[in-house]
């Protein structure tokens, strides 16, 4: 039977090959289509931009690109209206383009990413013609979606760095030539492997302008006990990852009576100390993004979600009316709000309403969980692991940073947290901490065991903490350092930060809980070779294999 429709960009895609009726994460053939589409109207941008001299080329649509590039992240939208109105304005944009190239005489290349004219009536047609199954069945097909899907990762780093004021021209430069090779040349295995890494590199600055901006803006990250508990008064739960739509809530809040908390990958707002001083910030409530099903039921207040991580909630679904999304986050009949126009704030007041009328959420849980390890806080507490580590207290570091996702294979994350010996450490960013952060582990020294430097993209932190701790130990490689690499993966940023670590020349990085569907046979043994990349098998075989402990310690 054929396709309806193909995709494999994240972990959970069906029986790890692809989902071809519909998408594991929700989203239906119609919108998997679509956003094919989009990515290659959004190719024929980049085509007509790259034709531009460098110096003279158009920017004024790179907020545009990105934002294009965001929406077709897993989880994030899954609105066929919206995509459909995104693809109008990028054919648009494209024409618009053109005619500027016209005008100044620049020629563009005759290839049909930019010559498509954009006939609504051809949406489905075309883009099963350049969707994903048009060049998936060769080597250089699936080399070609991992820098894809490594540049996805890249364009919500800099959507959310853009949001703050902060730009990358040289990040925007190579975003824009990858993307237009994607449709104008036939590169060759070896050309892409030296994109793959060099995609590798731009994340890594991408990542390093969003800290700079998250930093600059809200000041660095302190260690933090954050409540997960609640309080007795109607609340509004912020989902995703954008720190400026969390702050213009909050000062839509003050004095409202409506309290504040965060969810998933929100949980690190908590430590930075700009969003410390509202009293009406509560702290962070649930858990990981795929138990929002029971979880948002119980908070009985609006839901804003702010960027992907957003399961589409069941027909019946009690939460489903106090469900808001914003930037580019879509859901069918959910209440969207409008970007920022003119430097104003977004306007959250009718969520705001809204919240006042509901009852306060229902506590699931109480206690707290220590966050506020960036880089900054890290480096307070470098000198002291690094004694640790040369006194024999600390023997191992383990890294396990990444996403978490629903496949109970994702147990294996928090028995391998329980069963790590007492004198190992664990370093985390993401959502994959949500599988032990709150174990009762004890701390080494004074250490805490589960170490959490923040989002997916504070990743970045975990980076610059073992370059210092490869030069304080004296070490020139920071594969001697006595670290190993653990990592969950589930959707593109999660690529992004994989494939900065290859550029890094981290070796022997341990990926699960499976490897991609889009990395084939002959790449993964690339991969083996050349970066001693691996996977998991269980936690007591993968604690004796990589960090060498003896048996006794599961006796």
């Amino acid at each position: 039977m054929e396709n309806q429709m193909f995709c494999y960009q994240c972990q959970e895609t069906y029986k790890g090959e692809g989902c071809t009726k519909a998408g594991v994460c929700g989203k239906n053939s119609n919108v998997a289509s679509l956003m094919d589409l989009l990515l290659y109207v959004t190719k024929g941008i980049c085509v007509v931009k790259e034709s531009f001299p460098q110096t003279d080329m158009p920017e004024w649509n790179n907020d545009f690109v990105y934002a294009s590039l965001f929406k077709t992240i897993t989880n994030t939208n899954f609105s066929a209206d919206d995509i459909r109105h995104q693809i109008a304005v990028a054919v648009e944009m494209k024409e618009a383009l053109k005619a500027q190239a016209k005008e100044r005489h620049v020629a563009v290349p005759n290839v049909d990413a930019v010559n498509w004219k954009g006939n609504v009536a051809e949406y489905g047609k075309k883009a099963k013609a350049v969707g994903i199954l048009a060049d998936k069945g060769t080597e250089q097909g699936n080399a070609m979606q991992l820098i894809i899907y490594g540049i996805k990762g890249i364009a919500a780093y800099m959507h959310h760095a853009r949001e703050l004021g902060y730009r990358n021209v040289a990040v925007d430069h190579f975003v824009n030539r990858v993307l237009a090779a994607s449709v104008t040349s036939k590169l060759q295995m070896d050309e892409l492997t030296d994109l793959i890494l060099e995609t590798g590199h731009v994340g890594l600055e991408a990542m390093k302008l969003l800290d700079k901006a998250n930093t600059n803006t809200y000041g660095n990250q302190e260690m933090t006990r954050v409540n997960i508990g609640t309080r007795g008064n109607p609340a509004i739960l912020v989902s995703g990852h954008d720190l400026k739509d969390l702050e213009e809530l909050l000062e839509q809040t003050i004095d409202s009576g409506v309290d504040v908390y965060t969810h998933g990958e929100l949980l690190p707002a908590n430590a930075y100390p700009f969003f410390k001083r509202y009293k009406h910030f509560v702290g962070n409530y649930g858990n990981a993004w795929w138990k929002q099903r029971e979880e948002l039921s119980a908070f009985k207040g609006p839901i804003l979600f702010t960027t992907n991580c957003i399961v589409p909630p069941l027909e019946n679904a009690t939460y489903i009316n106090r469900i808001y999304t914003t930037g580019p986050v879509a859901l069918k009949n959910s209440h969207h709000i409008a970007d920022r126009k003119d430097g104003k704030p977004k306007d959250f007041g009718k969520m705001i309403e809204h919240a006042k009328h509901c009852a306060p959420p229902r506590e699931i849980e109480y206690g707290n969980v220590i966050v506020g390890f960036g880089h900054r806080q890290l480096s307070a507490f470098l000198e002291k692991i690094a004694d640790a580590i040369e006194n024999g207290n600390i023997s191992h570091i383990v890294v396990m940073a990444g996403c978490d996702g629903r496949a109970k294979s994702r147990e294996y994350y928090s028995d391998f947290a329980q069963l790590l010996p007492h004198d190992m450490l664990i370093l985390t960013a993401g959502c994959a901490k949500y599988r032990y952060n709150k174990l009762n582990l004890r701390s080494i020294e004074g250490i805490p065991k589960v170490i959490d430097a923040g989002q997916c993209n504070d990743t970045y932190s975990i980076f610059l903490f073992l370059q210092r701790l490869k030069e304080k130990l004296g070490y020139t490689d920071i594969n001697s350092l006595p670290v190993t690499y653990n990592i969950a993966w589930y959707e593109q940023k999660s690529v992004t930060i994989l494939l900065a670590m290859l550029y890094m020349g981290i070796r022997n990085i341990n990926l699960g809980p499976t490897l991609p569907a889009f990395i084939t046979p002959n790449m993964a043994n690339m991969l083996r070779r050349m970066f001693g990349l691996g996977t998991i098998s269980t936690p007591k075989e993968d604690i004796e294999k990589w960090v060498k402990v003896e048996e006794e310690v599961y006796v």
